[in-house]
């Protein structure tokens, strides 16, 4: 067990055990069950769903209290390493930063910015230029 007193070992059977303070939002199995099957669903074969939804929604909590405390064992050794908190956080925002420079929403708003960057220069230019015409026609 590490010092937060979970056991953070994958193959452990106490794998993720967690206090009290770690809550889930759970099913609420009442509504599920007054919920009415889909057409075309046997009994047996909505009741084999309902066993199979229970066993992810209980794999994702397990998941969750391991990656929790996966989590504090990381800052555990980063306390440890001297790492600091405003280290990890230009760590996350350098990270997140490049996360959204490679979307593909980015790349398309950047390139349509750059087009319109470059019709805002060309109609500029041809304002200016019969602007100056006119002022050369005044004279």
């Amino acid at each position: 067990m590490d010092s937060a007193g979970q056991d953070i070992n994958l193959n452990s059977p106490n794998k993720g055990l967690l206090s009290d303070s770690m809550t889930d939002v759970p099913v609420d199995t009442a509504v599920a069950a007054q919920t009415p099957a889909v057409e075309g669903l046997t009994e047996a074969e909505e009741e084999e769903l309902r066993a199979e939804l229970a066993k992810v929604e209980e794999e994702i909590v397990t998941l969750r209290q391991v990656l929790a405390a996966k989590e504090r064992h990381c800052g555990e050794l980063k306390r440890k390493l001297g790492l600091s908190a405003l280290e990890g956080l230009k760590q996350n925002l350098s990270r997140s930063w490049r996360d959204v420079q490679v979307s593909t929403a980015y790349k398309k708003t950047q390139e349509t910015f750059s087009q319109a960057g470059q019709k805002t220069s060309a109609a500029l230019s041809t304002v200016g230029s019969a602007i100056s015409r006119k002022l050369g026609d005044m004279r």
